[in-house]
């Protein structure tokens, strides 16, 4: 029987040896947008969940703050914005009122034209002087509190003054955090360095923090805090596919919203397996473009018992953004090891220049080394780069999967088509 991966815009077809049990090989098709993103915003602006209406929220002689994502993300700022400000003009708040931060995190900074590309024209010129990019090392970000577990909450000044912040998002599923949305636009978007360092590093490892998991899940948690603490109060996520268009919106009360969002999401993307597979095979598609290419590799973690192989393929023609990333994999220390550095803010030079959630990859990807045997087909990395970072190198599946047949004659085996935008959970 054939079976196949996608591969940019091809498929990859193959064929498994006899005895290998094949326990998934279910792919979750592109997912098409709506036809009006204006009206699906306003839409959800007009019923938002767990919250009155923006215009009831707001007073006269407020001061508001306007939140969104860095361009690393595809919230299309320039759609929601513009009906956010005219919404709280009705209401009693003119532009002069209004703010708009860049909640990156601790992402390399944004320039103006990048801002200007976001939040579009009609929102630029209207923000003049009172748009901003967030600084996480900025000294005047303001401490506000600790979360119940003891998490600084350290924020962007305007964020901590205003006196109704909203925020514009996305929600989608995240390796660590569960889902992405929610509080998340405040840690780590508008959160200090040490604050996401100490939340981050913190708890990267835990058990509990992993996708398709919120209640329960302390990394998740601890941003809820963190969120609670702040001034946000209205939050919109928009659910986006791979073609940058909106699926489906929500909006109201960050926590109730991220709520009903990520189990939304979850029809749209979750594989369930009855069992952990021997070998999970998957693409990294439709993320194969630099660090993106690896939530895949991550998500096959999941659901791939201890001592297995992940064959992770990916083409990697545009691998300069994980270069770091593989030079720090050529290192001995362990995924323990480093971790421990981390924690003791001994943080590689090479690395500095990267976000704290770039940083924590090179631990997931020791921790996969150890693990797993991880196979990596790919076009753009070399042999040596892949050995590098303890990984196994091959040109093509079908070699791949002949040599893995050697040691494993039998096998269960789950094939991810599209790895790049799967939740794969386990059913016992």
């Amino acid at each position: 029987m054939s079976y196949y991966i996608n591969y940019e815009n091809r498929r990859i077809e193959f064929s498994l040896p006899e005895a290998w049990n094949v326990i998934s090989g279910q792919d979750r098709g592109p997912v098409s947008g709506v036809s009006d993103p204006l009206q699906e915003i306003r839409r959800v602006l007009d019923d938002p969940i767990g919250s009155p209406k923006i215009e009831e929220l707001v007073r006269p002689g407020m001061e508001v703050v306007l939140l969104f994502d860095d361009l690393q993300r595809a919230t299309p700022a320039d759609i929601v914005l513009p009906e956010i400000m005219d919404r709280l003009n009705r209401a009693g708040v003119p532009d002069v009122r209004i703010k708009a931060v860049c909640a990156f995190g601790t992402h390399p900074f944004p320039t103006l034209d990048q801002m200007k590309t976001k939040v579009g024209e009609r929102a630029f010129s209207r923000l003049q002087r009172r748009l901003f990019s967030h600084d996480p090392h900025a000294s005047d970000n303001v401490i506000i509190g600790r979360t119940h577990r003891g998490t600084l909450v350290e924020i962007n000044k305007h964020v901590a003054f205003a006196d109704l912040v909203i925020g514009v998002g996305e929600c989608m599923p995240h390796p660590v955090a569960g889902y992405g949305g929610g509080y998340k636009l405040v840690m780590p978007g508008v959160s200090s360095y040490r604050s996401v360092a100490d939340h981050h590093f913190t708890w990267m490892r835990h058990p509990s923090s992993k996708v398709n998991v919120l209640d329960g899940n302390i990394f998740w948690e601890e941003m809820v805090d963190a969120g609670q603490i702040s001034k946000m109060a209205f939050k919109i996520d928009l659910i986006i596919n791979e073609k940058k268009e909106i699926v489906r919106g929500f909006a109201g009360d960050p926590l109730e919203e991220q709520r009903v969002a990520a189990r939304y999401a979850e029809t749209l993307y979750l594989v369930p397996l009855p069992k952990l597979a021997d070998v999970s095979i998957t693409s990294a598609y439709p993320l194969e473009i630099g660090v993106q290419a690896t939530k895949a590799l991550v998500m096959a973690g999941f659901c791939t018992r201890a001592g297995g192989t992940i064959i992770w393929v990916a083409p990697q023609k545009e691998a300069g953004p994980i270069m770091p990333l593989i030079k720090e994999m050529g290192s001995s220390e362990s995924a323990s090891d480093f971790h421990c550095r981390l924690i003791d803010g001994n943080i590689p030079e090479h690395l500095m220049a990267f976000g704290i959630s770039y940083i924590m990859q090179v631990v997931y990807f020791k921790d996969l080394a150890e693990k797993f045997h991880v196979i990596h087909v790919t076009e753009g990395l070399s042999p040596e780069q892949v050995q590098m970072m303890k990984y196994s190198y091959f040109p093509s599946v079908r070699e791949a999967i002949d040599e893995v047949a050697k040691v494993m004659p039998e096998a269960d085996v789950a094939i991810f088509p599209s790895g790049g935008n799967i939740i794969p959970e386990v059913r016992y």
